[in-house]
């Protein structure tokens, strides 16, 4: 039976998320076997040979996105607990039918976490951890019911709606738009909880919203925003992984030709990529954080096999990255601290579905 966090419990969690603070190696992981026993109250992995494995969904560890925000939450874990560099790894997914052997790979060979990162990995990380009891997995962003898997999720409509304020109020021609990856629930939410706060902060703004089909295809990404841009909007939310990478080349391609347009990142906080000179704002996930101290619970022997984690605005689990300033004016970020007050209060209930 899944067990979940009490609200004291998920307060817990985000003080320890705050407390606790890309790769490029694509090898097959190497070793010896670790400490694969039971999820309950096992003994805690030797710090000097704990190994967390992680999984990639398609859009691979350098996506500027979820996967390589997972992947830096795994480095941070090797650097304070000076792990040696191999007892971190990842595989890298090309498609689903990766999915199964890679997570497999990790566990018959004895790691002592197994990662799975991304909505589609959901049901091929179930059938692993299903034929594999005695063994300890963790996933971002669905929610796994099994006795030996800890499963972390987001309230990523939360913070889509603190960027469609934004969005809304920054926008000089009352469009904005909207370009999502594959249409599955995560994405949805991001999408519903941006167009919620469009709406809420200037009900004229028109949404365009396009979905591309693709986590890891930036050509499809570029298209999708000239298309939104080619309709007038000026400025664009993705929520597509690698693909979000065409999004901010068609921005800069535009940007440099004279047009006044930008776009809001996604995940982690992408102006330190792309830049302050398009990047208004982005919508973290603090991904990293939570892959960081789910791992390190499994090396204290703490891991909470069949727990499921919401972690939304009021755990600091989401919210826009402190970069906003830059671009943001203090009234409208006055605005959106306004906002989020009253979703935290349960004032507002932004939409999920």
């Amino acid at each position: 039976m899944k067990k979940v966090l009490s609200v004291l419990s998920v307060a817990t969690l985000s003080l320890s998320l705050l407390l606790a603070g890309c790769g490029s190696k694509t090898e097959a992981p190497q070793g010896q076997t670790g400490n694969a026993g039971g999820t309950e109250g096992a003994a805690p992995a030797p710090a000097a040979t704990a190994r967390v494995g992680m999984v990639t969904d398609v859009g691979g560890v350098n996506d500027n996105s979820f996967n390589q925000s997972a992947w830096e939450g795994l480095q941070k874990l090797r650097t304070d607990l000076n792990l040696p560099e191999g007892n971190v790894n990842f595989l890298q997914s090309t498609s689903d039918a990766d999915y199964v052997p890679n997570l497999t790979q990790f566990v018959k060979d004895g790691w002592d976490l197994t990662w799975g990162i991304g909505f589609l990995m959901g049901d091929h990380l179930k059938k692993v951890a299903d034929e594999n009891p005695n063994s300890k997995l963790a996933i971002i962003d669905a929610e796994v019911d099994a006795p030996n898997v800890e499963s972390v999720l987001f309230k990523e409509h939360e913070g889509s709606f603190l960027a469609g304020v934004v969005a809304a109020k920054m926008s000089k021609t009352k469009k904005v738009g909207f370009v999502g990856g594959v249409e599955i629930p995560v994405i949805k939410r991001f999408e519903l909880g941006f167009e919620a706060g469009v709406k809420a902060a200037d009900p004229s703004v028109e949404v365009i919203k396009i979905y591309t089909g693709f986590f890891d295809k930036p050509d499809e990404g570029k298209s999708a925003a000239s298309q939104i841009y080619g309709q007038g909007a000026d400025i664009i939310f993705h929520a597509a992984g690698g693909t979000g990478d065409g999004v901010f080349n068609e921005g800069k391609n535009r940007k440099s030709k004279g047009e006044d347009v930008w776009v809001i990142g996604v995940d982690k906080d992408q102006s330190l990529t792309f830049g302050d000179d398009i990047t208004l704002t982005s919508m973290v996930k603090r991904v990293d954080e939570a892959v960081h101290r789910v791992s390190k619970d499994v090396i204290d022997g703490k891991f909470e096999g069949g727990k499921i984690v919401w972690l939304g605005l009021a755990e600091d689990g989401v919210g826009l990255a402190d970069t906003s300033t830059k671009n943001v004016p203090a009234d409208v970020l006055k605005l959106v601290d306004e906002y989020k007050e009253k979703i935290v209060k349960g004032e507002i209930k932004v939409p999920a579905e």
